[in-house]
């Protein structure tokens, strides 16, 4: 164990509630949580915090709250609602943590589903979704909310303002001293703690039963590996409806007892970062790729003297960086060149994007581009990769220290077995696996056989070292009509790459070459429009620029490069590709709420356009619906320019042969 860190017995406080108390004993005036409101950080320690918990969870069973209820929880990261899961967890209730972004209509199925009784709004915006849902959910008793403004004036009975409740709990508390020990002294580590629903690319989400011991082994194994200790600190800005955050932010925080800091908004998140310089950190490949792109924006847009010298320093990060990083031999001259760049050039970018602190950053969720996990670590940021779901309770696989690979995601942490059958789909078994789907044991059947395999649905190998890599989705791989692989997200996230591509969708399944969806980035290809003085009036208008097309062939057609250097995908490069008249949206329901791509739902509402690349037609037109930010539905209809890509024949012929 790592000097520092220190762990509580999870046998012993097998529980949050109990985690809770212990740290409110020996961590009694520790910082637990940091806030910051009006510009201002305001911390909690660990006895305040239990404190809180203990009168929230006394007036919300004055409220009626009882053990197996479930409660909803609604909103960005805030205290109040961490504490929420912390208050229903002890009254043995099971929190169910909803995406703050979801329209109404989207959080009616969990919220039905999960049979909540309960929910916990964070502001009016939340609040008027669950009144407008209000008629459709009849196990909705109570709607409680964090923020007044906005909602004070309501009148409805079932509407309850969080001070009310805890002053509730004052009086509880003031006639039953011992009312919340008791309750949590009546919690076991195989109670259910947590239902978050799954993103469902495919269909409806599933509701996924996690144990307090399933979520409280994952933490602690990987508090270990990593040796996270009391003195960390991370920012918490990504779900609680998403099972890292409820990881990272909750469960290692009650384990190892650091610090979690919530930013003032979401859209002050890389501000409140720069502030507070995590230790952790925790970002899916997106964000990574969106701080990329904005740094190739600044650059651009830096003086030539500026833009010569990033230029010149991070040849140098890429050539010894990652040597310098694990420790391995570097020239003296090299790493004098490094310690110069460090002071010119990476250190100033690392304390602008606030990650001058971190000891341990990780990426997971989606495969992130090689170049770009490999860009943060020559600079000295210790990036990891780790594989990971909602049903295993995230940790899996992690990477160690000195065998980090760009292309693979690590080796199993202790008590997790993985094995990859027939088919090459990646199965699990552990402490950290569900218990079982909630109200769908025909799914539960699916994915888990009777020795408690897991089926991830994730087509993955081995390599030589003992380091999963994973391909795919079991599901969209498969092979072009003359046999060649076809690895769908492995072709997407090549394009992802460069900071003017946001978003790809390729395809090429049972055809006889792949083709790609494009989505531009419209910050860094608007950036690029103003310097050059390129006028447009749209995200429509820029993307059928010429131009444009012309910026994302060059990069299509560096893609093939690459995947015609490597055997196993040199027969699946790009063919045709067209730039798409708009972003793809979760709103639309082209996306998940995790940012994943509804390849299904793409693939019909998009289906002229998919039959023009498959075609020998220069253009398809297409018209679809999509929605404002309002609300209200719209009817967009275009005509988009499909464009050959060059590719490399002579690589895909040595690779098929």
């Amino acid at each position: 164990m790592a000097e520092g860190a220190s762990y509580p017995d999870i046998a012993v406080h097998d529980t949050f509630p109990k985690l809770l108390r212990h740290n409110a004993s020996v961590r009694a005036d520790r910082a637990a949580m940091r806030e910051k409101n009006l510009g201002i950080w305001r911390t909690s320690s660990w006895a305040e915090v239990k404190r809180e918990v203990d009168r929230y969870a006394a007036g919300m069973a004055e409220l009626g709250l009882k053990r197996g209820d479930r409660v909803a929880i609604i909103g960005d990261n805030r205290p109040r609602l961490y504490w929420s899961i912390a208050m229903a967890q002890t009254l043995g209730a099971v929190p169910v943590p909803i995406y703050q972004d979801s329209v109404a209509e989207e959080m009616h199925f969990p919220l039905s589903h999960a049979e909540v009784r309960f929910a916990i709004a964070e502001d009016q915006e939340q609040v008027d979704k669950l009144m407008a849902l209000k008629e459709r959910l009849p196990t909705l008793e109570h709607v409680i909310f964090d923020e007044p403004r906005g909602v004070r004036d309501y009148t409805l009975d079932y509407l309850h303002d969080y001070e009310d409740v805890v002053a509730m709990g004052d009086a509880r508390l003031a006639a039953e001293p011992g009312f919340v020990d008791a309750q949590i002294d009546a919690g076991e580590g195989a109670d259910t703690c947590l239902i978050p629903y799954t993103s469902g690319t495919t269909g409806n989400p599933k509701g996924v039963l996690l144990t307090h011991d399933n979520l409280l082994t994952a933490a602690y194994h990987g508090a270990k590996f990593e040796g996270l200790r009391e003195s960390d600190e991370i920012l918490a800005y990504l779900p609680l409806a998403w099972i890292g955050d409820n990881v990272f932010s909750y469960a290692q925080s009650f384990i190892c007892g650091f610090c979690v800091a919530c930013p003032e908004s979401s859209e002050t998140v890389l501000t409140d970062l720069r502030e507070l310089g995590p230790t952790y950190f925790f970002a899916p490949p997106r964000i990574f790729e969106n701080i990329l792109t904005q740094v190739s924006i600044r650059i651009e847009d830096a003086s030539k003297i500026k833009r010569d010298m990033f230029h010149y320093f991070m040849a140098v990060a890429r050539r010894v960086g990652v040597d310098i990083l694990e420790g391995k031999p570097v020239s003296m001259s090299d790493r004098l060149l490094y310690r110069l760049g460090e002071i010119l050039v990476y250190g100033p970018l690392k304390n602008v994007l606030g990650l001058s602190r971190v000891r341990i950053g990780y990426t997971a969720g989606e495969a992130i581009g090689p170049d770009i996990f490999i860009f943060y670590r020559s600079i000295g940021i210790n990036l990891k990769q780790l594989y990971g779901s909602t049903e295993t309770s995230v940790f899996v696989t992690i990477q160690p220290d000195g065998e980090i690979k760009p292309d693979t995601v690590g080796t199993p942490l202790d008590g997790v077995d993985i094995k990859i059958d027939q088919t090459g789909e990646l199965l699990i078994k552990g402490p950290g696996i569900f218990k079982e789907y909630f109200k769908n044991p025909e799914a539960t059947e699916e994915a888990k056989d009777a020795d408690g395999w897991y089926r991830t649905g994730d087509a993955g190998f081995l390599d030589e070292d003992g380091h999963l890599k994973i391909i795919d989705r079991a599901k969209d791989v498969g092979k072009l009509n003359d046999g060649s692989l076809f690895a769908p997200k492995y072709i997407e996230n090549k394009l992802k790459f460069f900071p003017e591509i946001r978003e790809a969708v390729a395809f090429g399944n049972g055809k006889d070459y792949v083709a790609a969806f494009i989505n531009i980035d419209h910050e860094a290809v608007g950036n690029w429009a103003e310097r050059q003085g390129v006028p447009y009036a749209s995200y429509q208008e820029l993307a059928a620029l010429p131009q444009v097309y012309d910026i994302v062939l060059a990069h299509v057609e560096q893609v093939n490069r690459d995947l015609a250097a490597e055997a196993r995908v040199a027969g699946s490069q790009i063919h045709r590709f067209l730039i798409l008249h708009k972003m793809l949206d979760a709103d639309d329901g082209e996306m998940t709420r995790t940012s994943k791509v509804r390849r299904r739902f793409i693939a019909e509402k998009y289906l002229p356009l998919i039959d023009g690349l498959y075609s020998d037609a220069g253009n398809a037109v297409i018209e679809a619906e999509i929605t404002f930010e309002d609300g209200r539905k719209g009817v967009v209809k275009a005509d988009l320019r499909i464009v050959d890509a060059a590719v490399v024949l002579a690589a895909t012929a040595q690779a098929a042969e």
